[in-house]
């Protein structure tokens, strides 16, 4: 069923579709709502730029492949996420390749009509420019949780951490996160393997750091996690 952005609840300040009602009247006549089933890939790194969209439901994961098949996951986009922004703008390739993690509901823009409405609206384009610097803060998030710790525990420390932060729980005595992450996953996010992600997070609540309960997690010991790195 088509959903109007005018009559979203789920929108929130700081989203790109936080606009006002005037210019996201016109921003969601210009949109094509496409849902995405499980798996279903939205656009591939190396292609053309065609069209932008935005996340309204469900969550997207952005991977980038080397030549011998290895594959690194860059960011899980989530509602409110823009996607192919930078490509559109920039006039180049996508740099990483979208697919849905779960039944995804966007809403698609072609390109032109996306640049052309930010050109007019100051509004969009200063949303644009937010959802670029969010893609740069994920970017050096990603590279420093990567360079900074030598070790696969305090690569996982680091995620961790920054998951807190996502669920805005970081300043919590003991932060509480929703690990919705398969161990595959998280060993792509930072370049290890499933089972080293397994013995470092098993290692971790038999000494207490951490307790896991379904796709429930706690941080119990704040200072040992930002000891590893």
């Amino acid at each position: 069923m088509l959903q109007s952005c005018l009559l979203c609840k789920a929108r929130k300040p700081g989203w790109f579709c936080s606009l006002p009602p005037q210019a996201l009247a016109e921003l969601d006549a210009m949109s094509t709502q496409v849902v995405l089933p499980m798996s279903r890939i939205l656009f591939a790194g190396g292609h053309a730029p065609r069209s932008v969209s935005v996340v309204c439901d469900g969550r997207v994961k952005l991977t980038r492949s080397s030549r011998n098949g290895k594959t690194l996951l860059v960011k899980i986009a989530r509602p409110g996420d823009v996607l192919g922004l930078s490509a559109a703008l920039s006039k180049t390739p996508y740099e990483v390749t979208a697919q849905a993690m779960e039944p995804t509901r966007i809403k698609t823009f072609q390109r032109k009509d996306f640049l052309h409405f930010i050109r007019r609206h100051a509004e969009g384009s200063l949303h644009a420019a937010e959802s670029l610097s969010n893609e740069y803060r994920s970017a050096l998030c990603g590279l420093c949780r990567l360079a900074l710790s030598s070790s696969v525990a305090g690569r996982v420390a680091h995620l961790l951490l920054e998951l807190a932060v996502e669920n805005k729980t970081a300043q919590d005595a003991q932060p509480k996160i929703h690990m919705s992450l398969r161990h595959e996953d998280i060993a792509s996010m930072l370049g290890s393997s499933r089972e080293s992600i397994t013995r470092v997070l098993n290692g971790f609540r038999r000494k207490g750091v951490i307790s896991i309960e379904g796709t429930k997690m706690k941080i119990l010991r704040k200072e040992a996690l930002e000891a590893l790195f």
